[in-house]
């Protein structure tokens, strides 16, 4: 196995306890009246991670040549253990199977987040969960990930996924044959990114094969092993590495040149990944941090067009990512950004399989982004976008209206518009045939008059006032 790239801390035997200095973890202490230096003196003394995070108490271990631990105790970590959870743990150690919460979950909680998603992985094939739950009589639910080791059981109204350890016998940049294993380093070794690779014990202790932590703690994102084999074993890595790199990373820029060589070389694999997949991944890199870094990589590396981007100069882009803000917009609403026609955004419908509603606010902001405004009075800027809404047929004017807003970058407008009730046009055809106007025609012409007064006067004209102007529009 090549040897591992910490910085971390690093002593010959005994329990570490974390330190901390301005710059993070001190770079030199004593334990047991012998001192520990930083990895890069004596690169084969085996080396300890350390745990910055004031949060959490740490302890840390070596169990193994390449193997870190540490234990974990937060708030976030203590409440995931419901009695649900405690019920499944139980289970386990009864059959004598290890469990332990495994990739997103450990990371999201080493970094001072609650899980939002939790899986776990375990020593216990399929089968062998199988019978566990059926002998506790509890339900199994969606079987469809059981080929791949993958039992999801439903405890007291929760869902739990549990999956087997595995290796990947085979792989076709798509999907993968797998081969059941117990050995945590190997599954570790099948993984994406090293802050992904990472098992949380139920003890809270941490099992981290590839750096994973020290990765997270200097907000870097690399892939485990090798990064061209990683990528070739599912193209969709590429997409995954730019999502984590602005969730992660602190600044843009800051990529691996080998990394980046590797994307390059291997970029035109997504054209055979599934449309559904690429868009689950692109709407996250659209919403994330770092996006307009990161676009411009997809573009500059020759990912865009196996995505489904079309060619672009990325001015408009530039200039509505820089509108936006913290304004939270929606994916599509970046997305057009890159759009200059609207048969661009059915083109894309066509790769990305996006949804129905996703489409038509595409198709609206490409259209209305320029038009809207046209040749209105600048003393009343909310009024087109008032008119467009009571006047519009198209289903969730209001909620496009709000998204146009961010794309042009107006947040003032927008903060009115959020809060603004749609008014109710007080005049019907029934009122004005109690006034006498039978005709059909002469009601919709009449209608329409008072319509568009009750609209100049910026929707406050109440019924009795409109009516008063009847037989002078009637004639």
């Amino acid at each position: 196995m090549a040897p591992l790239r910490c910085r971390g801390l690093r002593y010959a035997d005994g329990l570490v306890c974390a330190r901390r200095s301005g710059n993070g973890v001190s770079s030199a202490g004593r334990v047991k009246g012998r001192k520990w230096k930083s990895c890069r003196e004596k690169p084969m003394i085996r080396q300890f991670l350390s745990f910055p995070f004031s949060l959490y108490a740490t302890r840390v271990r070596l169990l193994k040549r390449s193997l870190y631990t540490m234990q974990l105790q937060s708030e976030d970590f203590r409440a995931l253990f419901t009695e649900g959870l405690n019920t499944l743990a139980d289970l386990f150690v009864k059959e004598k199977h290890e469990l332990r919460f495994a990739g997103g979950a450990v990371r999201d909680l080493l970094n001072g987040m609650k899980p939002q998603d939790i899986d776990f992985a375990t020593t216990a094939t399929p089968d062998q969960m199988k019978e566990i739950f059926q002998n506790a009589g509890i339900r199994l639910i969606n079987n469809k990930g059981e080929k791949h080791g993958t039992i999801t059981a439903r405890i007291q109204e929760q869902n739990f996924e549990i999956t087997t350890l595995r290796i990947d016998v085979t792989t076709d940049g798509r999907h993968a044959e797998v081969e059941f294993t117990t050995d945590w380093q190997k599954d570790a070794e099948r993984r994406d990114l090293t802050i992904n690779s990472m098992f949380l014990g139920f003890d809270g202790t941490l099992y981290d094969f590839f750096c994973g932590y020290e990765d997270l703690k200097n907000k870097r994102v690399r892939f485990v092993g090798n990064a061209e084999q990683r990528i070739q074993e599912d193209y969709l890595r590429i997409l995954r590495y730019f999502r984590f790199y602005g969730r992660i990373a602190e600044h843009p820029g800051e990529h691996d040149p080998v990394t980046l060589k590797a994307i390059q070389k291997n970029a035109n694999g997504l054209a055979a990944i599934s449309g559904e997949r690429i868009w689950v991944e692109l709407k996250k890199i659209l919403v994330g941090r770092h996006t307009n870094h990161l676009i411009h990589m997809m573009y500059d590396l020759g990912v865009a067009p196996y995505v489904g981007l079309p060619a672009n100069n990325l001015e408009e882009f530039d200039k509505v990512s820089k509108n936006l803000g913290s304004l939270d917009p929606k994916p599509m609403t970046v997305l057009a950004s890159l759009l200059k026609l609207q048969d661009e955004v059915l083109k894309l419908d066509l790769r990305l399989k996006i949804s129905k509603e996703e489409k038509n606010l595409g198709l609206f902001l490409v259209k209305y982004r320029r038009d809207l405004t046209q040749g209105t009075d600048d003393t009343a800027p909310l009024k087109p976008y008032q008119d467009f809404i009571t006047d519009s047929r198209e289903p969730d004017a209001h909620s496009k209206i709000c998204e146009l807003l961010k794309y042009q970058g107006q947040p003032e407008l927008l903060k009115v518009m959020k809060h603004w009730s749609i008014p109710r046009f007080p005049i019907t055809g029934h009122d004005l045939r109690r006034l006498g106007i039978s005709s059909g025609k002469e009601i919709g012409t009449v209608l329409q008059e008072l319509r568009d007064q009750w609209k100049k006067s910026g929707y406050q004209m109440e019924k009795e006032e409109l009516l008063s102007h009847v037989k002078k529009i009637a004639g």
